[in-house]
C-alpha cells in the first residue's frame, strides 16, 4: 500500500504557534537542492548569517542556524556552554523556563531555580539578587513564554550578568520578529529562535547567535572530528569535549566558518526557508513588523475583552504576539476547541500545568498578524462561545477589535 498524498485540511492556525507558513517561506522550500559545498549553498549559508545578524540586531561574527527545531538550538546552547558542575541560575515564570533547569539538568550543571508566579514576570531587583547570590557561570531565560503569554524585560539582565561575570542566555523562539529584541543592546550573550511563530515559517530551523564572549567558551572546548584534523589541531580533553556531537556549536561554527570542516550535510530546504523567513522580515522593516504584531495582537485582546472575556495575566508584560484569555465557568474548554476547528477550520491554544483547563491562548503572529485574520477569529469565536452557553454581547469582539484599529489609526 502506498497510502494517499499529503493534503492537509485548510486551517487558520491562530494559537501559540505554529502559524500558518508565509507562501513565500513555502515557495523557496520548494526549490532544488544543491550539494552542500556547491559555492551556490556556501553562498546562501553566508547570506543567511548576515540576514539573521540583522534580525537579532547583533553583531556577531557567530551567527548561524542550527538545524532542528527551536528545542534543537536550545539545547545546542546548554550543552555546548556548560560543563558538569557549571553553576546556572534559571528564572522560571512558565513552563519553557522549566526546560531550560531541565536541560540544563542533563548537562550535568548545578541548577539553582528562582520561581514567581504564573502571569507575572521577575523585576529587575529580584534578578540582581538572585544573580548576586546564585554566582552563576550562566544565567538561562525565557524571554517571551507562551505558556502565560508574557514577556519578562531584558534590558537590564545584560549589565546585571556583567556586573557579576555571568554569561546569558535568552530563548527568544516565541519573541524574535514580533516584539523588540536587541541582543547586543541588552547584553545578551547567547539566543536562539525557532522560525514557527512571528517568523513565519515552519518549525525545523533554529537561529543562534553567540557573543564572542560566548564563543571564548566554546573555543575552550572544541574538538575536530578524527579523520578531519590536521597539523592546526589539538584534540581537546575527554573531560572538556562537548557532550553532544551533532549539537556541538563549536563543530557547527567550523562547519558554518571559513575553514567549512564538514559536520553534517546541511538541511537545504530548511535553509530555504529560514533564509527567506528573515529576508521577508527585514523586507517589511524589523521596526515595522514588531509594530504590527503589536496593533494586530493589541484588536484582538480589545476584541477578546468586547465579548466580555477576561484576559489572563500582567497586560503590561504581555507579548505582541498572544493573549490569554481565562476559559468562562462551567464551559468544556476543549470541547469549544474542537468545535472551533471543526466548524470553522480555526485553532487556537489550550495550556500547560497550573494553567490546563483554565485558560485559551490565541496568537496574532507571522504571516497571521493581519486584520483579516483577527476578525475572522473573534467572529468565529462569538459564535462557538454562544452555542457552548456563553452570553456573549452581539459583535462584542469584532467591535472592540475595531475600536482598537480606529484608535489606532487616530
Amino acid at each position: 500500500m502506498t497510502g494517499l498524498p499529503i493534503d492537509p485540511p485548510p486551517r487558520l492556525l491562530m494559537g501559540p504557534g505554529p502559524v500558518n507558513a508565509d507562501p513565500r517561506v513555502l515557495r523557496a522550500m520548494s526549490a532544488q537542492l544543491v550539494g552542500q559545498y556547491d559555492p551556490v549553498m556556501t553562498g546562501y549559508m553566508t547570506e543567511t548569517m548576515a540576514l539573521y545578524r540583522a534580525v537579532f540586531r547583533t553583531a556577531n561574527e557567530a551567527t548561524l542556524l542550527v538545524d532542528g527545531t527551536s528545542r534543537a538550538g536550545i539545547e545546542a546552547a546548554l550543552v555546548s556552554l556548560l560543563e558538569p558542575g557549571d553553576r546556572v541560575l534559571v528564572p522560571v515564570f512558565g513552563r519553557f523556563g522549566h526546560l531550560l533547569r531541565e536541560i540544563a539538568e542533563r548537562c550535568g550543571a548545578e541548577v539553582h531555580v528562582r520561581e514567581v508566579p504564573w502571569g507575572t514576570v521577575f523585576t529587575a531587583r529580584e534578578l540582581e539578587e538572585a544573580v548576586a547570590a546564585v554566582r552563576p557561570k550562566l544565567v538561562a531565560i525565557v524571554h517571551g513564554d507562551t505558556s502565560t503569554t508574557l514577556a519578562q524585560p531584558l534590558d537590564e539582565l545584560g549589565a546585571i550578568c556583567a556586573r557579576h561575570g555571568a554569561l546569558l542566555y535568552a530563548d527568544v523562539t516565541a519573541s524574535l520578529g514580533g516584539n523588540p529584541v536587541e541582543v547586543d543592546a541588552w547584553g545578551v550573550d547567547v539566543a536562539t529562535a525557532g522560525l514557527q511563530k512571528c517568523l513565519g515559517g515552519p518549525s525545523g530551523s533554529a537561529p543562534v547567535t553567540l557573543s564572542p564572549a560566548a564563543v571564548a567558551v566554546l573555543d575552550g572546548r572544541r574538538s575536530i572530528e578524527a579523520g578531519l584534523r590536521d597539523d592546526r589541531d589539538e584534540e581537546v580533553l575527554p573531560a572538556s569535549r562537548i557532550r553532544s556531537n551533532y549539537l556541538d556549536l563549536a563543530m557547527i561554527l567550523d562547519y558554518w566558518g571559513e575553514r567549512r570542516l564538514n559536520h553534517h550535510t546541511e538541511a537545504t530546504t530548511m535553509l530555504y526557508g529560514a533564509r527567506e523567513c528573515a529576508r521577508i522580515l527585514l523586507e517589511e522593516g524589523l521596526d515595522a513588523a514588531v509594530d504590527r504584531h503589536r496593533r494586530h495582537g493589541a484588536a484582538m485582546a480589545a476584541g477578546l475583552r468586547g465579548l466580555g472575556l477576561t484576559l489572563f495575566g500582567d497586560q503590561s508584560v504581555r507579548m505582541a504576539n498572544v493573549v490569554g484569555v481565562e476559559i468562562p465557568d462551567g464551559v468544556d474548554g476543549e470541547g469549544v476547541r474542537g468545535t472551533f476547528l471543526r466548524d470553522y477550520g480555526i485553532e487556537i491554544g489550550t495550556s500547560f500545568g497550573p494553567l490546563h483547563g483554565r485558560i485559551w491562548r490565541v496568537g496574532t503572529m507571522g504571516h497571521n498578524a493581519r486584520r483579516d485574520a483577527v476578525l475572522t477569529t473573534l467572529v468565529a469565536l462569538e459564535d462557538v462561545l454562544r452555542r457552548a452557553g456563553v452570553a456573549v454581547p452581539t459583535g462584542g469582539g469584532v467591535a472592540g477589535a475595531l475600536g482598537s484599529y480606529t484608535q489606532e489609526a487616530a
